[in-house]
């Protein structure tokens, strides 16, 4: 499917080879962060890279799958493959968030003093850009381009650049106010808000396994099509849609004289559906006869 005018120079597959090499780059960033500092919420925030790492690969190897186009064992195409890349980038920071509050519960019970913290952090801020401009590149593309892998990696990138600062906020607290046991406190929200992100990509991942309709913005642009071509003699009813990652598609029926010719239904309908598929959506459509036409001079 082709993008839209004001898209991105970027494709899908190119933002997620960045988004891959953003993540190698961060775990460096956060790892050295918490090795340097020992403390165990810079090594959270590391963790929910390593995350970000195995998500964005999944999700790149999705999207090309996805982006194979339809043949007789799958006519209507591969587009809910990216719905299984929101689904284990869910599972990814699930268990993620487990290792984090297991690691953070010993360190509670087990306090340490932290070391280093203006090095630590300047290499959680520098980690934090890095993810900001990812971030954003992602979901840029992913609107443009109608990938919900991209949106959705570029989404939790977004997740983690607030948590990174939540992360800095409270390990520099712990830092200035010797209270040791505000690292692993924040270790511990850190795990609470990605377990929630987690959640949310599930759903969404299920929501859209279940043919969820479009929105109402795509659906006004069909009723607008269909319209256009509608007359005394014909209109367009029962109208469904739904979508399969970034395929849309939409299902009509078109009300016509039964004393029609079925040549002439036929050229109308197809005209409908060429004209949707001008924004991007395969529209099928199911001719009903009805009564006599309204003007049998032109049947």
């Amino acid at each position: 499917m082709s993008a839209n005018r004001d898209s991105p120079i970027m494709t899908p597959h190119q933002a997620l080879w960045l988004s891959i090499g953003a993540a190698i780059v961060t775990i460096v960033l956060k790892w050295a962060a918490s090795w340097v500092t020992g403390s165990v919420g810079f090594l959270s925030d590391a963790l929910e890279s390593l995350v970000n790492l195995f998500g964005a690969s999944f999700a790149l190897v999705m999207v090309t799958y996805a982006r194979r186009p339809a043949d007789p064992g799958h006519p209507f195409g591969h587009g809910k493959a990216e719905y299984f890349a929101s689904a284990f980038e869910g599972l990814l920071i699930g268990l993620a968030s487990l290792g984090i509050l297991y690691a953070a519960a010993d360190r509670l019970v087990h306090p340490q003093p932290l070391e280093l913290l203006g090095l630590g952090t300047a290499l959680s801020v520098a980690a934090a850009l890095v993810n900001l401009v990812v971030a954003r590149i992602l979901l840029a593309v992913g609107r443009a381009h109608r990938s919900l892998a991209a949106e959705a990696d570029g989404r939790h990138l977004m997740t983690d650049v607030w948590t990174t600062a939540g992360v800095i906020v409270g390990v520099g607290l712990g830092g200035w106010t010797g209270w040791h046991w505000l690292d692993p406190v924040v270790a511990m929200l850190v795990a609470f808000n990605i377990l929630r992100e987690a959640w949310k990509l599930a759903w969404r991942s299920f929501h859209g396994l279940m043919d969820a309709a479009l929105g109402d913005e795509d659906i006004g642009h069909i009723q607008q099509t269909l319209a256009s071509f509608e007359s005394p003699d014909v209109r367009f009813t029962n109208l469904r849609t739904r979508r399969a990652g970034a395929d849309r598609f939409a299902f009509a029926e078109m009300k016509v004289p039964a004393d029609w010719p079925v040549h002439r239904a036929d050229t109308l309908a197809t005209s409908a559906e060429n004209a949707a598929a001008q924004d991007g959506i395969a529209l099928m459509i199911r001719i009903v006869p009805t009564g006599p036409s309204r003007n049998p001079t032109e049947a």
